[in-house]
């Protein structure tokens, strides 16, 4: 019976090792598990990410054919699974290429706004100095103008398209981003490894790159992870003033503004592009919230 409570002991001893053996990563993957609620999330994205993709074989119609003799009709009626508008276009087929412009948007924007924040937060908090100054001076200019406002100045100047939308809310979603990398190198740099790295006479890229970026990665996977549901927001927001992509091309934003001039006659407009709207933001939001506690420390110790 001794043999076997040690034997048990033993390997529960040998258990606790190699968790504690693993890395980072592995630590806030097992966090992140544990989060059932954000591991459906992050399925059911997966799933809108594989949809919005695969639209032209998933979608029953094209988003802008036309069925002048089954306009506006209702829910399931005319082989229309979720009905059609006013123009007599499918509602299921625009709304899943809704969904494929939020999430073009969305990931585009925030992959730009990233690259900006990276750069300008590497650049300021590595070099210091007068680079420093001026880079977080401007940041300070850009932080005080409102962001949406700065969205639909870009839009009005670069056109409604795709490629506008990308780059109004990538350009105006990167201040916050960029000060919470300087504040990551500046922690950063100071450390053993940075000085390490130093005297060995590894110039101020590599540094930059190789010893200090990659464990800033983490708080901006957090950031980056509520960003694209605060994205997807902006796209809709913009669709509803007007501003979204050229029409036909559907956005959900502007869906749901048709869909308010009908929502007595004909709700269903209404109806099914703001419900995908409000889970695919829920969705998105919970997934932010089980990286942010994935990589929070004290999760171990819960």
């Amino acid at each position: 019976m001794t043999t076997d409570d040690d034997g048990h002991r033993d390997g529960a001893a040998d258990q606790l090792g190699t968790l504690r053996a693993r890395g980072p990563w592995a630590k806030a993957w097992d966090r992140f598990r544990r989060n059932r609620l954000a591991l459906i999330s992050l399925v059911f994205c997966g799933v809108l990410v594989v949809v919005a993709a695969a639209a032209p074989w998933i979608a029953p119609y094209h988003y802008s054919a036309t069925d002048y003799g089954s306009q506006l009709v209702g829910v399931g009626a005319d082989g229309h699974l979720l009905g059609t508008d006013q123009l007599g276009r499918d509602i299921l087929s625009r709304t899943i290429y809704g969904l494929r412009t939020a999430l073009i948007v969305a990931f585009g924007a925030e992959l730009l706004a990233l690259v900006c924040a990276l750069a300008v937060g590497l650049a300021a908090g590595y070099r210091g100095g007068r680079m420093e100054q001026g880079l977080m001076a401007f940041t300070d200019v850009m932080y005080a103008f409102p962001s949406y406002l700065f969205a639909i100045v870009m839009v009005a100047v670069l056109g409604r398209s795709i490629f506008a939308l990308i780059v109004a809310i990538g350009i105006a979603g990167w201040v916050t981003q960029a000060r919470l990398v300087r504040a990551q190198v500046l922690a950063i740099k100071q450390r053993e490894y940075v000085e390490a790295a130093r005297a060995m006479g590894a110039s101020g890229p590599t540094i930059a790159v190789r010893y200090i970026l990659p464990n800033a990665i983490g708080p901006m996977l957090v950031t980056t992870s509520f960003a694209i549901p605060a994205a997807i927001a902006a796209e809709a927001g913009l669709g509803l003033l007007g501003l979204g992509v050229q029409p036909p091309t559907p956005s959900w934003g502007g869906m749901i503004s048709e869909g308010t001039r009908y929502l007595l006659s004909a709700p269903h407009m209404l109806l099914a592009p703001a419900a995908v709207f409000a889970l695919a933001l829920l969705a998105f939001t919970w997934v932010g919230d089980g990286v942010r506690d994935a990589f929070d420390p004290r999760g171990d110790q819960r």
